[in-house]
């Protein structure tokens, strides 16, 4: 491959660099910033030597072509564009700075609620099984024991301000101590409990605007968008001090003006003008949700998974958190099942339908992975690419998601949709059971009568037949090569221990689409990443997360350690090899911490890629759960 004149025509494929707003690379794609959009000639830069796909996403035009060579092709592309490296969070800048101002919004408040989704999630599923068991044994609700779960469940819902305020002052750059003290400010004891006032309570005048408005005491027991304003003021406020201040008094300063300055104006000001704001936009979302025979309802289960494309449905957090804080009931989270398993069962039917092996291998695990809560390969990897299983999914999203408001079906925590819904839905068990299969038998049915497989090509005619001499010659030839190639499959071990799952199970379509090549994934139960056979490092990113290896057997591997975490930056990754080192079967390569993973909201998934699949006949994985380290794990047939 000749890197340079990749880079040149990616180059100008882009519209020169006059177009190009910054560049940065990953362990597998270019990510580059477009100033024009629409000067990118798209099926030009597909067809670039070495170019594996391209789309775009987080306002980045992302190239991927892969381990090994991207690296190179990005040096050679920089050079010849005049601009200076730039590092992913520059891009992600630059991206974001292009953006339009709602989708800069959407984006940060799901930068915001999705790091808090597993407290709530895992609240909101204690809170679920003990709804379950005190229908089931009724006495158990008068236990010390069920009593002391009980004060489990509804934790983070009860200090929820807390946990938005500490999210919302580390994306909005601020101390996060300072922003939790804001949020305990909102909840503090001497005011009246919101919930309380809410059955009755009397109140009494906390400030007064010269007698005009009056301000009661209060909390702020149920509500987002308060928290998130006053927060975002604290953090300008904050980082503008900082700026003026003299570093001698700064230390002491700044919190303290910070504190009183915001506090102030959360509890007189932002408080109850936008507490007001939120419960009109809740008071609206519930009633487009609500509309009688569920008409609304059908159409947010239509427009559901346009969003997932769109990448905007991380502004539902927003109005489910404020659903459950408001009366422990989540009645949106059964249109997002219904719009997922819907996307699953479509896809489900491509699997089943088709006739193409490397579709079916591709569809059924993206497929199952739907039913799971996890979309994005189902739709990524199959239905957007054919669109008649997308719009299949939609109908069948409308009518499971009618169906749900119907039975007024609700659950009480988000972030778990799917079959691991029905653990958050036990107060309406049947209707959620009823909403997952009539939206995935429409979707199914649908998919199945307006998807088409493609027919397959005819083989090429057989070539006329060579001389005798020649022909005596080519079988020398071939004796030659199985002499020195040997067996016929290659057995890639497992370098990780944990579960073995399927590629297109990998929440990241680029994975799970098979694009960089195929191979299995392994969710880890311990964090250490060994070799898998006797070869040398070709590369090692600089964060530590991304591995390829060019094997001895001839597979070159690409193990990529868990879904986006290049964004962790090497924090909780230790290295024990460099590139150009040679390595032996079951030699460590790469140590890493799986809770902090995990804390930092990524996915621990780890793919095991072949990609230098297109020079084999076949590469598919051989295992599926429990997996040791070195166990079998993928096999290539030459």
């Amino acid at each position: 491959m000749d890197y340079r004149q990749s880079a040149k025509e990616i180059l100008e494929a882009i519209g020169t660099s006059g177009n190009l707003v910054s560049a940065a690379h990953c362990a597998t794609r270019l990510r580059l910033v477009i100033a024009d959009n629409s000067k990118v000639k798209k099926e030009v830069l597909e067809n670039v030597d070495g170019v594996k796909g391209v789309f775009e996403a987080q306002g980045q035009l992302q190239i991927i072509i892969g381990t090994g060579t991207v690296n190179k092709v990005y040096d050679e592309f920089i050079d010849l564009a005049g601009v200076a490296a730039a590092s992913k969070d520059d891009v992600k800048a630059a991206a974001a700075s292009k953006a339009p101002w709602y989708k800069r919004m959407i984006k940060t408040l799901g930068d915001i609620f999705v790091p808090i989704i597993p407290a709530i999630v895992a609240t909101g599923l204690l809170n679920g099984l003990l709804g379950g068991l005190s229908r089931a044994f009724p006495h158990l609700s008068d236990s010390y024991f069920f009593g002391l779960l009980n004060l489990f469940s509804n934790a983070a819902l009860v200090f929820l301000p807390i946990l938005i305020a500490v999210s919302a002052a580390k994306i909005f750059k601020g101390n996060i101590y300072l922003g939790a003290v804001i949020g305990m400010i909102m909840i503090h004891t001497d005011l009246v409990n919101a919930w309380s006032v809410g059955d009755g309570a009397e109140t009494t005048t906390l400030w007064s605007w010269f007698g005009l408005w009056d301000i009661q005491n209060t909390g702020y027991q149920g509500h987002v968008i308060p928290v998130v304003i006053a927060v975002f003021l604290m953090c300008k406020l904050e980082n503008w001090l900082h700026k003026k201040v003299p570093e001698v008094i700064d230390l002491f300063v700044t919190p303290l003006v910070t504190v009183l300055v915001t506090g102030f104006l959360t509890m007189t000001l932002i408080g109850p003008v936008f507490a007001t704001v939120e419960s009109w936009v809740l008071k609206g979302a519930t009633s487009l949700i609500t509309i009688p025979f569920g008409i609304g309802a059908f159409l947010m289960g239509a427009v559901y998974a346009p969003t997932v494309v769109a990448g905007v449905h991380h502004m539902y957090n927003a109005i489910e958190l404020s659903m459950l804080a408001a009366n422990n009931m989540n009645i949106w989270m059964p249109i997002a099942t219904a719009a997922n398993v819907a996307q699953g069962a479509a896809a489900l039917a491509v699997a089943l339908k088709t006739k193409q092996k490397k579709l079916k291998s591709m569809a059924l695990p993206a497929s199952l992975s739907a039913f799971l809560g996890i979309t994005e390969p189902a739709i990524f990897g199959v239905n957007l690419r054919f669109m008649k299983p997308l719009i299949a999914g939609m109908i069948g999203g409308a009518c499971g998601a009618a169906v749900a408001s119907i039975m007024n079906v609700y659950a009480t925590a988000n972030g778990v949709t799917g079959v691991f819904g029905f653990l958050i839905t036990t107060e309406s068990f049947v209707g959620y059971l009823l909403t997952f299969v009539v939206a995935s038998a429409v979707a199914f049915i649908v998919s199945w009568a307006l998807w088409q497989d493609e027919k397959p090509q005819e083989a090429p005619a057989a070539p006329a037949p060579a001389p005798a001499e020649v022909k005596e010659e080519v079988k020398e030839e071939v004796k030659e090569e199985v002499k020195e190639e040997g067996p016929s499959d290659i057995i890639i071990a497992s370098p990780l221990k944990g579960n073995a799952i399927a590629l297109a199970d990998v929440p990241d379509d680029t994975f799970a689409s098979g694009v960089l090549g195929q191979g299995a994934a392994v969710e880890p139960s311990e964090g250490l990443v060994v070799a898998p056979g006797d070869g040398e490092i070709t590369t090692l990113f600089d964060t530590k997360h991304a591995i390829g290896i060019q094997l001895d057997n001839g597979a070159e591997l690409l193990i990529h350690i868990g879904v986006n975490t290049v964004e962790m930056k090497g924090e909780g990754f230790e290295a024990f090899i460099k590139e150009g080192d040679k390595v032996k079967k079951g030699d460590k390569l790469v140590k890493f911490d799986i809770d902090k993973i995990k804390a930092s909201g990524y996915s621990t998934a780890t793919p095991v890629i072949v990609t230098n699949t297109d020079d084999f006949a076949d590469v598919t994985h051989v295992t599926t759960g429990s997996v040791e380290q070195l166990a079998d794990l993928v096999k290539i047939t030459k």
